[in-house]
């Protein structure tokens, strides 16, 4: 999907299910090629994480976020600091990015626009659980703009929004994620997390009962 089926799918409503469904298929594909590198990185087999967390049946979720010009920006943020749950996000916007990240305490603004038609891959929970601290969650945040010039104009001269489609992929609900085995050991990197179903975790993440990894 391209920045201008982004925008597409902003302004057209019956345009919507079709790329929605195109898109979703596509980027699947991407992140299981994403996850057969990262378990290669980590010294597992190349299906490992597939494996492990019964990807076939795992949960995807597409998620469409529009930020309008804000009149006080400062008083306001388009989504709070937050890491996301599952294993990989993929995320792409219209070329309108608010994203920063959290790196070593500071935020960090994130620029997609220097590769045109990026996806950003953001690590999630279950990830930093299944690689037993490895790779780590990337706490995040949107801002929101108050200056209509920093918003771009379509072909028809309407003003288009920041817009970020974020994408998350997690187990199968039923899974119980746990560091993999081959990655603990108990006098020097022992389990960082204990574990639990993916399902357990929405729902104590739903109910406000369950800490961030993060603190």
């Amino acid at each position: 999907m391209s920045q201008s089926s982004v925008r597409r799918f902003e302004i057209d409503p019956t345009y919507r299910f079709d790329i929605a469904l195109e898109y979703s298929k596509k980027i699947r594909e991407i992140t299981i090629l994403i996850l057969k590198g990262i378990s290669k990185s980590l010294g597992l087999e190349e299906s490992y994480i597939d494996k492990a967390t019964n990807f076939e049946l795992g949960l995807q979720i597409l998620a469409a976020n529009l930020y309008p010009a804000c009149p006080e920006p400062e008083r306001a943020i388009g989504l709070p600091p937050h890491s996301d749950h599952g294993l990989v996000t993929l995320l792409m916007d219209n070329g309108i990015s608010g994203l920063q990240v959290q790196h070593k305490g500071k935020w960090v603004n994130v620029n997609l626009n220097l590769i045109p038609n990026a996806f950003l891959a953001h690590i999630g929970d279950h990830m930093e659980i299944l690689s037993n601290g490895r790779y780590k969650s990337v706490v995040h945040r949107a801002l929101v703009t108050d200056n209509v010039e920093n918003l771009k104009s379509n072909d028809n001269g309407i003003y288009i929004k920041e817009m970020s489609i974020a994408v998350p992929h997690g187990p199968s609900l039923e899974t119980v994620v746990r560091p993999a085995p081959e990655l603990v050991d108990n006098e020097s990197h022992p389990p960082a997390h204990i574990e639990i179903t993916y399902k357990q975790f929405l729902e104590l993440q739903q109910s406000g009962k369950l800490k961030s990894l993060h603190g």
